[in-house]
């Protein structure tokens, strides 16, 4: 699709990671290749979002442009020292293919989210093309990538 400008796109040329996963964050670092001090959201279920973070007054968040409170503990590699997260907030009408990957995650972990971060190393702009995403996954220890377009999951180890 279209290039991203201003707030993220909503989980399009995405690195997604399971948010379970303790050191999570060093993993994902170690496989862009840049500093650990770089900040990680969590995308998650629109009508989950309340029972995982305290959303105040906003009733969805489908940019990641806020951190808010983590109310449970079971998402270690998205909360901030702080105990915040940034998150994004999807329902099925705004994507429906990223919202079916993250219902499936939770239908087998119980867990309405993903861990995000955009599809490119350090030092490198974002994936734009098939060919700058398979650049990408040769240049990194990224095991699969997933085309929507043609309905398959590509195994790249």
């Amino acid at each position: 699709g279209r290039s991203e400008i201003g707030p993220r796109a909503l989980g399009n040329r995405s690195i997604l990671f399971d948010p379970r996963v303790k050191d999570g964050k060093d993993i994902v670092n170690t496989v862009k290749n840049r500093e650990s001090f770089r900040p990680f959201a969590g995308t998650v279920l629109l009508e989950q979002a309340r029972d995982w973070f305290d959303m105040d007054r906003l009733d969805e968040i489908p940019f990641m442009m806020y951190a808010v409170d983590v109310k449970q503990d079971k998402i270690p590699a998205i909360t901030h020292v702080d105990g915040t997260c940034r998150i994004q907030t999807v329902n099925k009408k705004q994507n429906k293919n990223y919202y079916d990957i993250i219902n499936e995650f939770k239908n087998i972990t119980g867990v309405p989210i993903v861990f995000n971060t955009s599809f490119n190393l350090a030092g490198d702009t974002m994936v734009e093309t098939i060919d700058d995403a398979f650049r990408t996954i040769r240049n990194s220890e990224i095991n699969y990538m997933y085309l929507p377009e043609i309905g398959k999951l590509i195994q790249t180890i």
